[in-house]
């Protein structure tokens, strides 16, 4: 397992972009296959009756890159959330359970068998370790726990900063239904001598093009709004859990 992944819980570079280009391409032959041929199909057959279809709905570019958006964040966050499950044990078993010995404090003992572990680059075992390594070099246990208190500020701080693609996609997504909407009135503007003529389907299929666009990217947002929040509790919770094993377990065996 890759040390540096363990400790930044973000997908790699490789895998950032691969998923990014095959969300997108994916998503592209399903509107190429599927969507617009239906949605022309129901064009077709109801006219201005097809307003209401779904296909008719999703069928243009903005709903398409809004859902490719909206797809590649669930990805995101779905990664996040399986990396904090599968490593929470990580942050909150008890490093120093096999290390209790006579003397009480057997620092160098404890520092090599975590500086050691295969998940010392791991920012829950850091802690430990920062901890430590402050009380052997100062003999303070409240030294020690504000290296706790520092490092465990770190960890919240770099959790947070990881979502910051999640976080610019969410603001995005409602901004392309936007300029979605922009288009759609400008076109709908453009067919206005013949609505007046009394040909009314172009410029409702304008419309649909400038609401269609803003309903779907927004009913995104939300949606992708609700994850985020499931996904920030998850973290907030590991950083507790952090910080509580580490004064319960660490501070405790330093105190002896």
């Amino acid at each position: 397992m890759n040390n540096t992944r363990l400790q930044s819980m973000n997908p790699s570079k490789i895998v950032f972009y691969a998923a990014l280009l095959g969300i997108f391409t994916l998503i592209h032959l399903l509107y190429q296959g599927i969507v617009r041929p239906t949605a022309e199909a129901a064009i077709a057959l109801q006219g201005a009756g097809a307003t209401t279809n779904i296909w008719v709905i999703l069928k243009d570019f903005e709903q398409q890159i809004c859902l490719s958006l909206g797809i590649f964040c669930l990805f995101l966050i779905a990664y996040k959330s399986f990396r904090i499950l599968n490593e929470e044990i990580v942050y909150t078993f008890n490093h120093l359970h096999n290390l209790r010995d006579d003397d009480g404090q057997d620092l160098d003992k404890m520092l090599a068998e975590l500086q050691q572990s295969k998940y010392k680059d791991n920012e829950g075992l850091q802690t430990w370790i920062n901890c430590i390594l402050r009380y052997k070099n100062t003999g303070n246990v409240q030294h020690a726990s504000d290296a706790i208190k520092a490092t465990v500020e770190g960890l919240s701080a770099q959790l947070e900063a990881g979502n910051n693609m999640i976080r610019y996609c969410i603001w995005a997504i409602p901004s392309i239904g936007f300029v979605g909407t922009v288009r759609g009135i400008g076109m709908a503007l453009a067919k206005a001598e013949e609505a007046v003529a009394g040909d009314i389907s172009g410029m409702v299929d304008k419309l649909g093009v400038a609401f269609n666009s803003t309903l779907v990217s927004l009913l995104i947002s939300l949606v992708l709004m609700f994850f985020l929040h499931l996904l920030n509790n998850q973290q907030d919770l590991l950083v507790i859990k952090t910080q509580k094993s580490c004064e319960n377990n660490l501070l405790t065996h330093l105190h002896k």
